[in-house]
């Protein structure tokens, strides 16, 4: 498989997130999966899907965004957890910067958070995904990492994966209809394409100063220390 090329045909950035060095062990396969959107998925993509056995998705999308790009892989249990309290287009006006917009998530967005880390418990293997599987995909995926022990210079390369998962032609796309959008906006090919490794580290030490690490964010947003021992043992291969 070619570094661009998704685990499911059709699904932009689809990958296992297993294999990751932890204190304790690795990630297991066949556990937790991270996206982008499934609209564009075809039979095949489909039937790749199925093969995968994923009992649940967490659809990060607003409502916007899933009635635009609806899902196309049949039926499967879906918990909707929209992360965004504000629309797309309103951080291209902002013109925010990658490490604004997920400071922003942390401060406004940590009860829905933890709804869709509590979401990858109970029925895996689970995926969790947005549009393009980056940022609020990115996000959740690396707390959820963190927090279980996952070595933090693993939870960074897996965030920073994304930008070679990204295809060349998606990305021209997208930048050239944003900028025509929005042409006085100076971040928003790292908005829209970009998924730098110092970005989430930095996240990553803003986390652990306000909190003490990623455990005691999710347990500041209402995680109890049951939950994060089953996170830990449902991601985590001793």
């Amino acid at each position: 498989m070619s570094a661009s090329e998704s685990l499911v045909p059709g699904a932009v950035n689809f990958r296992d997130v297993g294999g990751l060095p932890a204190r304790a062990g690795r990630t297991r396969h066949g556990v937790l999966y991270r996206s982008g959107n499934l609209a564009a998925v075809e039979a095949p993509g489909a039937e790749a899907f199925r093969r995968l056995g994923v009992r649940r998705v967490v659809d990060l999308r607003s409502d916007d965004e899933v009635a635009h790009a609806p899902s196309r892989v049949g039926d499967v249990e879906t918990l909707r957890v929209p992360l965004f309290l504000g629309s797309l287009a309103s951080f291209f006006v902002e013109d925010l910067s990658l490490t604004e917009l997920y400071r922003l998530l942390l401060a406004r967005s940590g009860d829905r958070i933890v709804t869709a880390v509590r979401g990858i418990l109970g029925a895996q293997p689970v995926l969790v995904h947005c549009t393009v599987g980056k940022d609020r995909t990115g996000m959740t995926v690396a707390l959820a990492l963190a927090a279980s022990g996952v070595d933090e210079d693993a939870v960074v390369a897996d965030y920073a994966r994304t930008e070679s998962m990204l295809p060349a032609w998606r990305n021209a796309e997208v930048t050239a209809r944003v900028r025509a959008a929005y042409p006085s906006a100076r971040n928003l090919e790292e908005l829209a394409t970009r998924s730098p490794a110092p970005v989430m580290r930095g996240i990553l030490d803003e986390v652990r100063a306000q909190h003490g690490s990623a455990e005691g964010y999710l347990r500041a947003h209402g995680m109890d220390d049951g939950e994060l021992a089953l996170l830990r043992r449902t991601l985590i291969a001793e």
